[in-house]
């Protein structure tokens, strides 16, 4: 499966926005960059899908624009007026080549989902390889209202209990991308959230 980030280039603040292709052609999340259908239009004139892993403004500023321009199917878990498929803990969904379960992971957002593959990971913002606050392993913030660490933290957990072994690529919301031994990637994620520290100084 061939995965691109189509706002790699953004000068502004968004998410990651992973563009899969093989079988079935999905952006996960849309991203908040002005220039993301032009971006997805150099890899693909066809969009099958976008999928959601939560609907934060820095994941889905552009989602409009992406489902005009391509006419695509949205799935998500919370509600959307675009929605076409509801989204549930345990539901499976096709991204490129592989097939995936979609793990409710609340904590950063309420209707947060992670996607978890035989080899692949699109965690979202409930975890991420290296973000400016920690490498090798950060969750994603919860000091804003609505948001829980310690709800975050059982997320962590439960996509341990259901991460596959030989899942080696991990494509988060903010950050880089990783690949290699994921397992332990989110694991030293788990510890870090687990000490109940501030992620960011001002926290």
């Amino acid at each position: 499966m061939r995965v691109y980030n189509v706002t790699a280039d953004a000068e502004t603040f968004t998410c990651n926005a992973y563009l899969a292709l093989g079988d079935r052609t999905v952006l996960v999340d849309a991203g908040a960059m002005d220039g993301v259908v032009e971006a997805v239009r150099e890899r693909t004139d066809d969009l099958d899908a976008v999928v959601l892993t939560h609907q934060h403004g820095d994941h889905v500023e552009r989602l409009d624009a992406v489902l005009d321009a391509f006419d695509a199917d949205l799935a998500a878990y919370a509600d959307h007026p675009r929605r076409t498929r509801e989204l549930a803990d345990g539901d499976v969904v096709d991204i490129g080549d592989e097939t995936f379960e979609a793990v409710h992971t609340p904590g950063h957002a309420d209707d947060h989902l992670a996607f978890v593959g035989d080899a692949t990971i699109f965690s979202g913002d409930v975890v991420v390889h290296d973000d400016g606050a920690f490498d090798d392993g950060s969750f994603g913030r919860t000091d804003m209202p609505g948001q829980s660490r310690e709800r975050l933290i059982e997320s962590l957990r439960e996509i341990l209990d259901r991460l596959p072994d030989g899942v080696e690529n991990m494509y988060a919301g903010h950050g880089g991308e990783f690949h290699g031994d994921v397992r332990e990637v989110i694991e030293q994620a788990l510890e870090r959230a687990e000490r109940r520290e501030p992620k960011y100084p001002d926290e």
